[in-house]
């Protein structure tokens, strides 16, 4: 039934997709476990949907914020197309997960926010990645090139095997790249991030003025 279930989403337009058994989510904070949300939840699918290569290769302003904000509407679409199909197939109870927003911490002195479940921790546990100093989410094939999605259940899944870590040890490039001193060997300062990365051009649209820490990385694009 995993690798079926698994089908569904590839089929829908995920690269990959990775399930992690409620047993495997310990010291997640209070509110965040996938039991606060729905309590009967013994399963999380976990998928991702890669953009393009290109997007590493160009300034990030107009282009990336686009293309990058499109990627999680596709995977909020194929959450919601795979919990329909898991329902109707396996007569199970499927909760989609937003990808990005809406959720609701935030905390406006730190301006940090947190997602209903962290997305790239539920991914390391389905087995798609592992995180990079930059706390990105590191796939062998995909680099750190992916957003990710998640669907919780009650169905009763068997959990993938933990992902390679391909992030290169010894290396610093995306802590000292960083223009703001955002990223530490303890983690990421969201306020010193959000404060260079996003902001509005004259005409109003949202852009991303800084991803130097998926850029720089030596795997960004994959192992090869």
């Amino acid at each position: 039934m995993e690798e079926k279930i698994k089908e569904i989403f590839i089929n829908l337009g995920a690269e990959v997709c990775g399930i992690a058994n409620i047993d495997l989510f310990t010291d997640v904070p209070k509110g965040f476990h996938p039991t606060d949300i729905y309590s009967d939840c013994k399963s999380v699918i976990v998928f991702a949907k890669k953009i393009p290569k290109g997007l590493a290769y160009v300034s990030p302003r107009i282009v990336y914020q686009n293309f990058n904000s499109i990627s999680n509407v596709e995977l909020d679409r194929i959450a919601y197309l795979a919990s329909n199909e898991i329902e109707k197939l396996y007569n199970g109870i499927t909760v989609p997960i937003p990808s990005d927003g809406p959720y609701d911490y935030w905390n406006e002195k730190n301006l940090e926010g947190r997602g209903i479940i962290s997305m790239k921790h539920a991914a390391v546990l389905a087995g798609i990645g592992t995180l990079g100093k930059s706390t990105l989410l590191l796939n062998r094939e995909y680099g750190n090139m992916l957003n990710i999605g998640a669907v919780l259940t009650n169905l009763n899944l068997s959990s993938d095997a933990p992902a390679e870590n391909i992030c290169i040890k010894g290396c610093r490039l995306c802590i000292d790249n960083c223009p703001v001193s955002a990223i530490s060997e303890h983690g990421v300062s969201q306020k010193l991030c959000r404060n260079c990365a996003y902001a509005s051009n004259d005409r109003g649209f949202d852009v991303v003025n800084c991803n130097k820490c998926r850029t720089v990385c030596p795997v960004a694009l994959g192992k090869k």
